[in-house]
């Protein structure tokens, strides 16, 4: 449920108000207004160490991002989401068997259970949780309904509804124990990165001082002591996918859609993977789903919106009237893991454009202290981290070079994958 944190955090503070025609987002007010506590919490029947997040409410409208690439910023100057995490926390489960798991707090707001442990079926379970301020909270008990055992995850050439041609990727799977009527997929996925204008060798400048001119350098180029032109990137689902099969709960599921992926995606370029996981839900949890899923399709969440129709299963212990948002379930979970290359579906066929627009460039070492028209020096670049080496000037390269320089260079993203991914290759990873 991280993906909707902009709906937690703007939309659901004002369901609990009379019906809403249209909201005037001027009238969104911070003096007065008490932040409200945010649970997130998704119990599975299998042997892991299970989490838990905790925040709170923001009544700020969340417009930053750094999803954008600027090649003149560099790397972590950029602005980041900004999410109100709840600190300091006592966490546990308890199971009406007798069983009690603690978390411990990792990063902010971020729970984990000491050990790990699964639910088991028959059982109900209540999570707990004091804030650091001493308030108690717990959810309605909630228990596993059931068991489907994914089958088979497979990927197929398809044409999306919008007529866009790509990779389909579908599951299959059958029910085993309990009742499996209701269900929801999440997926991660894994894709390779191929830096284009990777070189074995990199700027190194040391010894830098502008604060003078002409400015004082030691600039080299030299062997790269870092691989980065194969990295690796995993991202988990934003969206909302649930499904009923109430009516026929012991009928399988059959080529049920999770992803679809336009051919022309960079991360299908050279190597893709998906893990998808499909939890069996209450009916009480899909319902909260889908009326979570209308409010994250509509073109505006702020009209129509109805009161009453997202219900928290978490409340003050001391039957205190508070709004708490989010929802904690238990969940039979099963999950299978695709691999696939681009030429498996596209044999012959050139490769999607990278996700960046490289270009050759060539700039001057420096410039001079007036008013130069030259674009920025390659000294200030480099002490900037925005730039990769490339090769010694090549006139052929740069041909419209207003101002060249002794180097051909480009965007550092262009040259070093680690602006896009991990250099670790993943322990499931399978070429």
């Amino acid at each position: 449920m991280r993906l909707m944190k902009n709906i937690w955090f703007v939309v659901i503070p004002f369901l609990a108000l009379a019906c809403i025609d249209e909201l005037d987002i001027d009238s969104i007010k911070e003096d007065g207004q008490s932040t409200s506590l945010v649970v997130e919490a998704t119990f599975t029947n299998e042997m892991i160490t299970q989490k838990v997040y905790l925040s709170r409410s923001d009544f700020r409208l969340d417009l930053e991002t750094d999803t954008v690439y600027n090649p003149y910023i560099p790397l972590g100057n950029r602005p980041v989401d900004s999410v109100v995490m709840e600190e300091g926390a006592t966490v546990r489960v308890l199971g009406s068997n007798g069983t009690t798991f603690l978390f411990t707090e990792g990063q902010s707001g971020f729970y984990f259970s000491n050990e790990p442990f699964a639910l088991q079926m028959g059982v109900d379970y209540t999570l707990e949780i004091t804030t650091s301020g001493g308030t108690d909270y717990a959810s309605d008990p909630i228990a596993v309904q059931g068991t489907s055992e994914v089958t088979n995850v497979y990927a197929e050439r398809a044409i999306s509804n919008s007529g866009v041609e790509g990779v389909a990727i579908y599951v299959d799977s059958d029910p085993k124990l309990g009742d499996s009527e209701y269900y929801r997929y999440t997926y991660s996925e894994t894709y390779k990165i191929i830096s284009p204008y990777w070189v074995p060798s990199d700027f190194v400048l040391t010894d830098y001082d502008n604060s003078v001119f002409p400015p004082i350098y030691d600039l080299a180029v030299v062997e790269r002591e870092i691989q980065n032109q194969t990295c690796y990137n995993t991202i988990s689902s934003n969206t909302i996918d649930v499904l009923s099969m109430a009516g026929n709960p012991s009928g399988g599921i059959t080529k049920h859609m999770v992803r679809f992926i336009s051919k022309d995606n960079f991360i299908i370029s050279h190597r893709y993977s998906i893990l998808v996981q499909q939890q069996v839900q209450s009916p009480e949890a899909f319902s909260f789903y889908e009326v979570l899923k209308s409010f994250s399709q509509s073109d505006s969440p702020f009209s129509q919106v109805q009161p009453g129709a997202i219900y928290a299963n978490v409340h003050r212990s001391d039957g205190s009237d508070e709004n708490v948002f989010g929802y904690v379930e238990a969940v039979g979970v099963s999950e299978q893991r695709l691999f696939f290359d681009y030429e498996d579906f596209f044999p012959d066929e050139e490769l999607p454009p990278f996700v960046f627009d490289c270009n050759f460039q060539s700039a001057k070492l420096y410039n001079e202290p007036t008013q130069d028209p030259c674009p920025q020096g390659l000294l200030e670049r480099i002490n900037a981290g925005i730039v990769s080496y490339y090769s010694p000037y090549d006139e052929s390269l740069v041909p419209n070079a207003s101002c060249p320089g002794p180097y051909v260079f480009v965007p550092k993203i262009c040259g070093d994958c680690t602006l896009l991914g991990s250099n670790i290759k993943p322990d499931f990873w399978e070429e």
